[in-house]
């Protein structure tokens, strides 16, 4: 494990539109010790030779070609496994880095002497031009606190791998991984710290609003009954807060 190195891990499918922006704002960030691994899980497109030719500017571009199209989960698994830093960030593939985020990312991490760490961020465009909504994030999140909020956006998570452990990142193969994950290292004892500051730009997806939210509703019920295995007043009274932040954070 390199100690001061930040290992990002990307997953990609059929991103070729998207890919040269986002890693730009990788190779644009003011803290320059990291490694972008780049999982690309069976594209259609040319997203991985579009990494392969990114990787051929860059060297600290690490392409990966996953064998089946498997998922996000797999994938970022993938990348963890092979990452050689100390400290392990997240970034999709159509998503966008402020270019001071690791950097002030990392310095606060230290400063809280945590292992776990995640920012403030703002919606975008189709483009990933921010339109001034930003979701601000409170100064520490628990397990409990988790549970009625979806606050922590994978794009914006910073860990330290001394202080917690690569099988304790791994996502489960379901949907919402990402947020069946947070939960599993908070329950686990861990608190998440909150940077209030707008280090990331998040795309929002062209397909319908309204057949997302029904998704979203689906998945996060899922998690609450079949993952945390949660009763079913318990698992309402979450939802209902959860409800309630979520369309207050998009409004």
């Amino acid at each position: 494990m390199k100690n001061d190195l930040i290992s990002i891990v990307m997953p990609v499918y059929n991103a070729s539109a998207y890919l040269e922006k986002t890693v730009e704002t990788v190779r644009q960030q003011t803290c320059t010790s990291w490694e972008l691994i780049a999982v690309d899980d069976c594209s259609t497109d040319d997203s991985f030779q579009v990494l392969q030719r990114l990787a051929g500017e860059d060297a600290r571009i690490r392409p990966v070609r996953q064998e089946g199209n498997q998922g996000a989960a797999a994938a970022r698994n993938r990348g963890v496994a092979l990452a050689e830093g100390r400290y392990l960030a997240y970034l999709d593939a159509d998503d966008l880095w402020i270019k001071t985020k690791l950097e002030k990312e990392l310095a606060f991490l230290k400063e809280k002497q945590a292992a776990f760490a995640f920012t403030g961020y703002e919606f975008g465009d189709s483009e990933g031009v921010g339109n001034g909504k930003v979701v601000h994030v409170p100064e520490t999140l628990t397990y409990k606190k988790a549970l009625s909020r979806t606050v922590i956006f994978t794009t914006t998570v910073l860990f330290d791998l001394e202080k917690i452990s690569k099988d304790l990142v791994s996502m489960p193969r379901v949907k919402s991984e990402d947020t069946a994950t947070w939960w599993r290292i908070l329950r686990n004892g861990y608190t998440a710290y909150g940077l209030d500051e707008n280090l990331a730009v998040y795309r929002r997806p062209t397909s319908s609003l309204s057949s997302n939210k029904l998704e979203a509703i689906r998945r996060i019920w899922h998690l609450y009954r079949k993952q945390e295995k949660l009763s079913l007043p318990v698992s309402a009274w979450h939802f209902c807060f959860w409800a309630w932040r979520a369309v207050a954070r998009r409004v």
